[in-house]
């Protein structure tokens, strides 16, 4: 095939031709990029959604099933003796040994709501709304340790470097927002084990990561203008920034250049949008005390608040990370300093959505990356007790809104806690079930990478559909 066009008897290239007429392949793509209309993807759900977005309140750490949901009077009663050594097998642990004795629940247990669901004394707010939620005492996963586990349950896979689920609803289903990423994330607590890994596109294009908001001031850093410089003086520098990435797009045609110019403009609409979705001084005092929320001082409680805010503005996913759970040592303390401070937000997220129309489209996932071991953690060369190691054989977690069952318990773990009994639910069976109530089929939703299709859930997962609605 000819690679030249003639035009008054001169040759020109293909390139010469795009780049001299006026529309070279960047400005092309510019066009492409930066319309609004053309800007917003298209959804490709594969099936009727119950869900339209995801908040998602990540527990870092691992929160003690024992403690909260999944009662084991037994385990009190064998208190201080050795697990049989036919329950704990072969299994080796990080900081107990094998034959560490049993540590019995800290705390009382109690039914609540119509449903019946058994819950700890130390989710009193929880309880109010048990009747919305679908609690699993039955998930497990192949992961041990935190930072793998955390990668493991938001993408799928315990290395660094595959999408998160965050990132596949992007993918799969598109931006709503004009002014907002379609995925915004937020920590409260301390540092968070998996690290950005958790939040990373992988190798999609980099407009699908989360975008990080700080949960005080400005909730990106420089994005308040500078000083001395006004809108039009920013609209300029922007427009012959994007003018000169377009035209290295057309000579490299390189993907992540495209995500350079998606991200400044990105920037530029948050300058405007952010302020505004920050400030909390707009809601109610009766909203705030809901929460337990100070408009102003960071908090699990502001996050939430600022969750529900998003997802009315057309943010498709927020993930809300609060780490603090990893209770090597006294886990009761750790139980209860955790719980004063998510139980009431958690609850409230859940009745606040309800109240205002959008809990049926909207599904909020509760849970960490593992479970805690029935036998007691002490190490006086650590200087730790009554603590708990980690549990990757069986734990608990709740969902609500979006498609679930409310007032569903699903599964259950043998007495001791150790070994689930009924109905195991892996990690790829969530992710699969959280994707279809969005209406994407994890076995269709794919991303070709590297000369093979990549999919959330691997090669795995099953919808797990005693909690479907």
């Amino acid at each position: 095939m000819n690679s030249s066009l003639a035009t008054d008897g001169k040759s020109i290239t293909r390139r010469h031709f795009f780049q001299e007429c006026g529309y070279g392949v960047g400005k092309i793509a510019l066009a492409g990029l930066l319309t609004n209309t053309l800007c917003r993807a298209q959804s490709r759900t594969h099936f009727a959604p119950k869900a339209k977005r995801v908040i998602h309140l990540f527990q870092a750490g691992a929160p003690s099933q024992l403690e909260l949901f999944d009662n084991k009077p037994d385990l009190k009663k064998l208190e201080g003796k050795p697990l049989p050594p036919s329950v704990i097998g072969d299994q080796r642990y990080a900081f107990i040994q094998q034959n560490a004795a049993v540590l019995g629940p800290r705390f009382t247990f109690k039914h609540h709501g119509q449903c019946g669901a058994e819950l700890s004394d130390k989710l009193p707010h929880l309880a109010k709304v048990v009747d919305e939620i679908a609690i699993i005492r039955s998930m497990h996963t192949n992961q041990f340790n935190h930072a793998p586990g955390q990668i493991f349950f938001n993408t799928g896979f315990a290395q660094p470097g595959r999408p998160c689920l965050g990132s596949w609803l992007s993918y799969g289903l598109g931006v709503e927002a004009d002014n907002l990423p379609a995925f915004v994330v937020l920590s409260t607590g301390g540092g968070i084990s998996g690290g950005s890994a958790l939040w990373s596109a992988g190798f999609m294009p980099g407009k699908h990561a989360g975008v990080r908001f700080r949960n005080s001031g400005d909730p990106i850093l420089n994005v308040s203008p500078p000083a001395g410089s006004d809108t039009k003086l920013q609209r300029d520098s922007l427009d012959l920034i994007r003018i000169l990435n377009g035209q290295r797009l057309a000579v490299e045609n390189n993907p992540d250049i495209i995500t350079r110019i998606e991200s400044y403009e990105m920037a530029f609409k948050l300058q405007a949008s952010a302020p505004e979705l920050m400030d909390l001084r707009s809601e109610s005092q009766e909203t705030l005390n809901l929460y337990g929320a100070d408009p102003i001082k960071p908090s699990f409680a502001r996050a939430c608040l600022l969750a529900r805010r998003m997802i009315e503005r057309g943010v498709r996913c927020v993930n809300i990370y609060h780490s603090g759970w990893d209770a090597h040592s006294d886990v009761a303390g750790n139980i209860t300093n955790n719980t004063r401070a998510t139980d009431q937000a958690s609850a409230a997220l859940v009745l606040d959505l309800k109240q205002r129309g959008l809990l049926d489209d909207t599904l909020v996932v509760w849970g960490g990356e593992f479970g805690r071991t029935p036998m007691v953690e002490s190490n006086p060369t650590l200087n730790r007790s009554q603590g708990r190691d980690h549990h990757p054989q069986a734990f608990s977690l709740w969902l609500a809104g979006g498609g679930i069952k409310g007032g569903t318990t699903l599964g259950s773990t043998d007495e001791l806690g150790f070994h689930i009994a009924e109905r195991p639910v892996h990690i790829h069976d969530l992710q699969a079930t959280i994707l279809h109530l969005l209406g994407l089929d994890h076995e269709r939703l794919t991303f070709r990478h590297g000369g093979r299709d990549y999919r959330l859930t691997d090669v795995h997962g099953q919808l797990v559909n005693e909690i479907v609605a």
